[in-house]
């Protein structure tokens, strides 16, 4: 797992996107770059997750 930021790992994503949209792309080519992709995307959206996370316990007065 990488210790990229939210911001890297969204940058990472779009980079990827440019990338699939290249009609020049093999088939095997696609597919690991979508893998890719799809981590990417979910290593953000857990990032988000535990933002939202730590926000609710801030506002409840449980700070770590």
């Amino acid at each position: 797992m990488t210790n990229k930021s939210f911001e890297e790992e969204l940058e990472h994503s779009k980079e990827i996107l440019n990338k699939l949209m290249n009609p020049d792309i093999t088939l095997e080519e696609s597919i690991k770059l979508y893998e890719e992709g799809i981590s990417s995307v979910k290593r953000a959206q857990k990032m988000i997750e535990d933002a939202k996370i730590k926000i609710e316990k801030i506002s409840k007065g449980e700070q770590s």
